[in-house]
């Protein structure tokens, strides 16, 4: 008992284990972003994210607890090209004193017209092989916040790469059950360009575009019949609605133009947790599967 006593006191007087060191944080404005960081720290950083799933970046308000949020923060992560309106995370960046990365950097943008003017298309994410361009760009603003984690940041990023190479191998593979001619997707707004880029398809968007407004607003009753009348001189089986704008006018179009509606793609937001477009290759998988099913 004497000894038991002994080796207590001396446990006692131990030095306490060293506190572990602080997880950097990254905040993203994105889900699509937050997920790449992801993919990318692993453990060793704190991910969060500023959008919820199905939430529409371009008509994004930031709220007091955004603010917080960014005060978190070692580095905030955005995608550019005014994907977030009025570019409210650089703002939220700026306003806090917090270094900010633009994951776009370096991209070859497609154009936009939108109220006559020519804009930069900012749904880049949308072809694989951009999206391996936000993996890089990611990688290189951590490893210039965490240079001691610069060998495990590139190791799972060589990964994912891979994995996206899958991806975009596997969407080919898909789309040969759509005939070329086939090819048209009829979306709720402009975020499929690239997309279409990629796979052969015509992006056709006869609602509009949703920066700065909620799509559809300002519908007129001759503009109105006149998107009708588009929807069908293309000749679809499907159109399609998106998971991050509000559905019903779409809905209500496809009604008059008669086709159907062929489901709901992950667009500007990826799904929520336990979805099966949770991630960024599951919400392109899901995309691919819906577009197949439909327009076949």
């Amino acid at each position: 008992m004497k000894s038991i006593a002994l080796l207590l006191t001396a446990l006692t007087f131990l030095p306490a284990a060293a506190d572990e060191p602080r997880k950097k944080v990254i905040v993203c404005s994105t889900t699509q972003i937050a997920d790449f960081a992801r993919q990318i720290v692993g453990d060793r950083c704190v991910v969060k994210c500023i959008l919820a799933p199905g939430a529409d970046p371009h008509t994004y308000m930031p709220t007091p607890g955004d603010a917080e949020i960014a005060a978190t923060a070692d580095l905030c992560l955005e995608n550019g090209l005014h994907l977030e309106g009025k570019n409210w995370m650089a703002t939220l960046a700026k306003d806090r004193g917090k270094p900010i990365a633009t994951c776009t950097e370096g991209l070859e943008p497609l154009e936009l017209e939108a109220g006559g003017q020519k804009i930069h298309d900012p749904h880049a994410w949308f072809s694989p092989v951009n999206a391996a361009r936000y993996v890089n760009n990611i990688v290189v603003a951590l490893s210039k916040l965490d240079p001691s984690g610069t060998g495990e940041f590139e190791a799972r990023a060589k990964l994912y790469l891979q994995q996206l190479r899958t991806l975009d191998a596997w969407i080919k593979e898909q789309f040969n059950a759509i005939l070329p001619e086939k090819r048209i997707l009829v979306t709720s707004h402009d975020a499929f360009n690239y997309f279409c880029r990629d796979y052969g398809f015509k992006s056709a968007s006869p609602v509009g575009w949703s920066t700065g407004n909620e799509v559809g607003a300002g519908m007129t009753p001759e503009r109105r019949k006149a998107v009708v009348d588009s929807i069908r001189s293309f000749g679809v089986k499907a159109v399609f609605v998106e998971t991050s704008v509000n559905p019903k006018m779409v809905q209500e179009l496809a009604r008059e133009a008669g086709v159907a509606v062929g489901g709901q793609l992950y667009s500007d937001s990826m799904g929520g947790p336990g979805t099966a477009g949770e991630t960024y290759i599951g919400m392109m998988r899901e995309n691919v599967l819906t577009i197949v099913r439909a327009l076949k």
